[in-house]
């Protein structure tokens, strides 16, 4: 097992760069071009930092003062060197693409060009008309992305996913130019909002006209096996409306209509609609426990039994739109009693938080030092935790399946809290986090698809396994030690925490990928190009 661990992907000139150098007794480091071998760079190490989530005693080697452009290792005499990596302003442009094209991969519903989809096109899928649980009514729900390594979509999923998006355009824009080799590129129209819309669309199909309720999904009764997606052919079922997937989807369309202001009013006037409609829908819904799968349905349940800070989500958002008092009162009632945190799709409050904070619409006082006190005490947190680890991340020994998600959306509340306070020390805890991502973890492995010299061959995506080729650009779960699938006991039972990853097609809870996992990654990205 390899000793020096860095990104593997690399660094821009000026970006903070460490090295992890795991259970070695060298004091001194050095960094070499790898092309010639020659020394640019010696220095001593620091440390040592026992860490428990992978049970490694590790010291840190800080080359931040390396800057010029080329390609290079990291070395210790007697342990060997670093995987290569790159420095360069324009290092993360390949992987930005990849990242996001694979939304476009994932699109479900119309025909993935061979021009525009390599060994991945394939003809229109899940085209059928989808029938209503427990009725006999079929609706047109086809559209939007399949949500993971099966062909199935889910609501609360794609709120959080479109949000994250969305966030990163708006951090920053110029990365998303018109050239991503989309169906909709060279448009008048950015890139990343042409993909974004082909999901809202989607969203807008999985409202109830008549209540306004949200159904929670859309899949089959069962996952299919490794195949393309016109090879599942099952019936496609509408799940029952729940409170979260309405609540998510009033947010989420809230946020998303002064996007698309400057391009299509109408489809704004939809959006607007839809949102208000749905949000009259939720005084109606009382759903004790959250979603349940119905009997026969066995597909991702996506179950939440919180539902409060997707509503505290969605009145934030709504308030930030329209500046009526209904939301604003709606959002103050709920954060009396607490503020909520959370970038995942099952926690959502940094989402309400963001939305109440940046309104132009009046906003209370003492609301906003509550949340914000409370936001930089979970920033602080996170730091705290950052800090104390040898690779950098806020976990602790907490690997959860989805773990790295968890490591982007944490990223996210750091920078959150760099912004409150402009403390520098949490912008470098949330590059940390990026750099974990990309190679410096315990797995030695960056965990993006076709992207470091080591990444995941064997994800559980159906498509890859299907085609015996890893599509480019996906986050894989990573590490788990909950030990959620077979071949994940079978192969890490009694391994430390932040090692309890597989490269396995069936570990679907080490290895799989989803479209909410690449997006958190997204924003971090727009962050730091």
């Amino acid at each position: 097992m390899i000793s020096i661990i860095t990104n593997q992907i690399g660094y821009r000139s000026k970006d903070k760069k460490v090295a992890v150098f795991r259970n070695v007794i060298g004091t001194t480091f050095s960094v070499i071009d790898s092309q010639t071998g020659k020394e640019v760079y010696n220095s001593a190490v620091s440390g040592p930092i026992d860490n428990a989530s992978s049970e490694e005693t590790i010291v840190l080697g800080d080359f931040s003062s390396v800057t010029t452009p080329g390609t290079y290792q990291v070395k210790m005499d007697s342990y060997g060197v670093s995987y290569p990596f790159v420095i360069d302003q324009d290092v993360y442009k390949p992987i930005l693409k990849d990242l996001f094209r694979m939304y476009y991969l994932q699109r479900c519903g119309l025909e993935v060009s061979k021009e525009l989809g390599g060994i991945y096109s394939h003809t229109a899928c899940h085209t059928s008309l989808a029938t209503i649980y427990g009725t006999n009514k079929e609706i047109d729900v086809t559209g939007g992305w399949h949500d993971a390594g099966d062909y199935g979509r889910y609501m609360v999923a794609a709120a959080v996913t479109v949000a994250d998006l969305l966030y990163a355009y708006e951090c920053n824009c110029n990365i998303f130019d018109r050239n991503f080799n989309i169906p909709e590129s060279n448009s008048k129209v950015p890139d990343l909002l042409s993909e974004v819309r082909y999901e809202l669309e989607w969203m807008l199909k999985m409202q109830d006209p008549d209540t306004g309720g949200v159904y929670h999904k859309v899949t089959c009764a069962t996952f299919p096996g490794f195949v393309m997606p016109e090879e599942e052919n099952d019936m496609l079922i509408v799940a029952p409306v729940s409170v979260t997937s309405t609540a998510a989807f009033v947010a989420c369309l809230a946020l998303a209509i002064p996007f698309y202001n400057n391009y299509d009013k109408d489809f704004c006037r939809t959006c607007y609609h839809a949102a208000s409609k749905a949000w009259e829908a939720l005084n109606d819904l009382h759903i004790s426990g959250g979603f349940k799968n119905p009997e026969g349905i066995v597909t991702g349940e996506y179950a939440d039994t919180t539902d409060t800070d997707e509503i505290y989500w969605a009145a934030a958002q709504m308030y930030k739109l329209t500046g009526k008092p209904i939301y604003h009162e709606a959002f103050k009632n709920l954060v009396t009693d607490t503020v909520w945190h959370g970038y995942g799709w099952e926690d959502v409050g940094s989402f309400g938080n963001r939305a109440y904070l940046t309104a132009s619409f009046p906003i209370d006082n003492d609301i906003v030092v509550k949340i914000t006190t409370s936001m930089k005490a979970h920033g602080k947190h996170l730091l705290d935790a950052s800090l104390s680890d040898g690779y950098g991340i806020s976990l602790g020994t907490n690997f959860v399946w989805g773990s790295n998600m968890v490591v982007a959306n944490n990223g996210m509340s750091l920078l959150d809290s760099y912004y409150l306070t402009k403390d520098k020390a949490y912008k470098f805890a949330a590059k940390a986090h990026l750099d974990y991502l990309f190679g410096k973890n315990p797995m030695a492995i960056s965990y993006v698809t076709g992207y470091g010299t080591t990444s995941p061959t064997s994800p559980h995506h159906r498509p890859s396994v299907a085609k015996k080729k890893p599509m480019p650009g996906m986050l894989v779960g990573g590490p788990d030690d909950g030990l959620h699938d077979p071949q994940a006991v079978a192969t890490l039972t009694g391994l430390p925490p932040a090692k309890c990853y597989v490269d396995h097609y069936d570990s679907y809870s080490t290895n799989e990928i989803t479209i909410y996992w690449n997006a958190p990654l997204i924003y971090l990205l727009a962050e730091f190009m």
